[in-house]
């Protein structure tokens, strides 16, 4: 093929895989190991749905270790090769041409080839009051929600694995678990789902299907009817109390990416051959987002490894028709953000800070434009004592930062709080309520580099649309500290606040503002308050924040 479009040739790659679950960052090493430079695009988390399993005991090779840690050695692994790693959505693909664009909200990518490794997300089963509880009632995800039914009645809804595994992990939290499936039988291996049905807490109730849940606030009635005798349910929760239903029924395949241009079979999955190419020249996938018998882990990596071979194949024949290639990768850990990434503190902050950890926030820090304040508010609890305590580990890191105490008696609907301050004392908008560990440590320092400067790299014009907020706007987001899923959302709205002064951006760690939790009926986390009015639930990139901001 002619290939006519202009290109930076920093942004050139041989291959871009859009998607770092198993299957794209298994591609990655094969492909950055055989010298191909390669770039790794990740909306969410490296990873994939995975990350959420604390025990996989079915991966070759490995007695038992989380999802977690089996992808975070495969990420490393492809970055030891020299494989590129960017956390951005990517929202359009043009390829047309030899040379292919793949457009995100972190810029314009070029490439030869590209690995579609999207993945799948959780299904929506669709009864009544589902879309106006969610997040107040009706959650999708065990690991992120589960706490907030601690004590209280829990249905699942659902037959297949993630309805056995997480139906056993929500036993940790619940008073007992209801599973509600529409077929026979769990549609699992047996082994998962054996756990399930012989746990003393867990009933699991066949060919039902769920017709109504409702409630004022919490989630205190639903209806489900038995598809063979016609018997229907109502189960309504005691005065003042409430339950929590996880709908885990499945996944839909992430195609967005593809849709109109590659084929697709009647449940949107993409269509490939028995070497993992698409109906579109140059473009492959791998992994769940594929038509395939099964989705596991290791056929994952198996679609990843095999569409990594060809696309070698298919990008040393453009190579050589064209004489055009990429810069080769280099054999040392790299990583195309610019290194703004800080592995989670998990630790913290009764472990505070490794030596290890240490070295990667000077280095941050080294970075930085400016200097920053972290101006803490605190009150009489033994939080604000951790917070206070945890600042002055990290400002001790860097000259660049200094610590102030501003309010020892600040009231507890605001307090413990670390504001990210100018030396000249104007706020950034930043802010922290709370302790910033666990999965939010790595937001807080992002966010205190986004503020301070250069920041995390943005395309133009949504660096313009950011501009263009002329009311003053709050942004509060709700989160937890176990949750994967909300540091996404906290990065998102900081960048926003960072990069416009009439925005402010403050987070919350819900566990330690009960109050604010009840003003608002949050069971589901991330919660986004606009102006203290407009709510809303999810995960949210820079972009899809500023929709919500309208």
């Amino acid at each position: 093929m002619e290939n006519t479009r202009n290109y930076d040739t920093d942004k050139l790659y041989d291959v871009i895989v859009i998607g770092g679950g198993p299957a794209g960052l298994t591609a990655a090493l094969y492909l950055a190991r055989a010298k191909y430079r390669v770039l790794v695009l990740e909306k969410e988390k490296f990873g994939g749905q995975i990350t959420i399993t604390e025990e996989v005991v079915n991966y070759p090779g490995i007695g038992k270790a989380s999802g977690k840690e089996i992808t975070e050695t495969m990420k490393s692994q492809g970055e030891f090769f020299g494989a590129e790693f960017l956390l951005a959505e990517a929202a359009r693909l043009d390829v047309e041409g030899d040379i292919k664009a793949v457009k995100t909200d972190k810029g314009e990518f070029y490439c030869l080839g590209i690995l579609i490794a999207t993945g799948a997300h959780p299904r929506e089963v669709g009864f009544k009051g589902e879309a106006e509880h969610k997040g107040r009632g009706v959650a999708y995800c065990a690991t992120c929600d589960g706490e907030f039914f601690t004590g209280k009645e829990i249905f699942v809804v659902g037959g297949g694995y993630a309805a056995a595994e997480e139906s056993v992990f929500l036993t940790k939290f619940a008073r007992h678990v209801t599973v509600l499936m529409r077929g026979d039988d769990f549609t699992c291996a047996a082994a998962v789902a054996e756990p399930a049905k012989q746990h003393k807490k867990i009933t699991v109730m066949t060919n039902t299907v769920v017709e109504e849940v409702s409630g004022d606030g919490g989630l205190n009635y639903i209806r489900y009817k038995n598809t063979k005798t016609g018997k229907v349910t109502e189960y309504r929760a005691d005065s003042g109390d409430f339950f929590g239903v996880f709908v885990l029924a499945g996944y839909i395949p992430d195609t967005k990416i593809v849709k109109d241009l590659a084929e697709l079979n009647t449940h949107g999955y993409i269509v490939t051959d028995s070497e993992q190419r698409t109906s579109i020249d140059g473009v492959y996938a791998a992994g769940d987002v594929c038509v395939k018998p099964l989705r596991q882990i290791v056929t994952a990596t198996g679609d990843g490894a095999l569409a990594a071979t060809e696309l070698e194949k298919y990008v040393a024949s453009v190579q050589s028709r064209t004489g055009i290639s990429a810069k080769p990768p280099a054999m040392k850990k790299q990583k195309a953000d610019g290194g703004v990434k800080i592995d989670d503190n998990k630790d913290s902050p009764s472990g505070l800070l490794s030596e290890n950890m240490k070295t990667q926030l000077r280095t941050l820090f080294d970075k930085m434009q400016g200097n920053a304040v972290l101006k803490l508010y605190l009150d009489k609890r033994e939080i604000s004592e951790e917070l206070e305590h945890y600042m002055r580990e990290l400002a001790s890191l860097s000259n660049k930062l200094t610590l102030a105490v501003e309010d020892v008696n600040a009231s507890s609907d605001f307090a413990p709080c670390v504001k990210v301050c100018r030396t000249d004392g104007t706020e950034t908008g930043i802010a922290f309520h709370g302790v910033p560990g666990g999965h939010e440590f790595s937001s807080f320092v992002l966010g205190i580099y986004n503020a301070i400067g250069p920041g995390q790299p943005m395309d133009d014009g949504t660096r313009e649309l950011i501009k263009r907020i002329s009311k003053p706007t709050d942004i509060k987001v709700l989160v937890s500290l176990s949750c994967s899923m909300c540091p996404d959302t906290v990065v998102a709205a900081q960048q926003i606040a960072a990069n416009n002064k009439n925005v402010t951006a403050e987070i919350y760690d819900i566990h330690h503002f009960e109050e604010l939790r009840k003003r608002y009926n949050v069971m589901s986390v991330p919660c986004i308050l606009i102006n203290d009015s407009k709510i809303s639930f999810g995960k949210r990139n820079v972009s899809q924040m500023l929709e919500l901001l309208g």
